[in-house]
């Protein structure tokens, strides 16, 4: 079974699953290279319900794959269904990190721009991060704070597990 990497966008997910497995799987780069589209498109497009369902079909792929590690979407939590998946599952890994330093790194990253972000103010994005902290929780085996921590501290900190 992998180990799957959970928590709020910008908490450093893929760059973790870089560091941990070079042949890690991003689901967000993945569901870009199947739907043909950036996700911001397909929201626009199709809207966010569609593109839920699309990572729920491909979350139950994956976790039934060979993949050693899986960095999720942020929003991998929202649907019921995925997470009693991932409460099957033995080893995921929810990196913690307070808001004020998650709307820091997104509203600086020059190159990903993301569609919950840049559609809501803060304070209806600070709701959406309240929202999912518990669901975070709820299917975490282990949880990591990664606030002050370096990614390769991090990488240490869950080889140690």
């Amino acid at each position: 079974m992998p180990k799957v990497l959970l928590g709020f966008m910008g908490a450093g997910k893929t760059t973790i699953g870089r560091l941990l497995d070079p042949t890690f799987v991003d689901m967000d780069a993945l569901l870009v290279q199947r739907l043909e589209m950036p996700i911001s498109d397909y929201f626009a497009r199709f809207g966010e319900e569609s593109f839920r369902q699309q990572e729920s079909l491909l979350l139950q792929e994956l976790l039934n794959g060979q993949s050693s590690v899986i960095s999720t979407g942020g929003g991998i939590v929202l649907r019921s269904e995925n997470r009693e998946l991932l409460k099957k599952n033995p080893c995921n890994i929810y990196l913690r990190i307070d808001f004020d330093r998650i709307y820091q790194r997104l509203a600086t990253d020059p190159v990903n721009k993301r569609p919950l972000f840049l559609d809501k103010t803060q304070e209806e994005f600070h709701a959406l991060y309240e929202q999912r902290l518990p669901l975070y929780e709820e299917v975490a085996t282990h949880v990591l704070d990664v606030a002050d921590k370096t990614p390769e501290e991090i990488v240490e900190m869950i080889r140690c597990l």
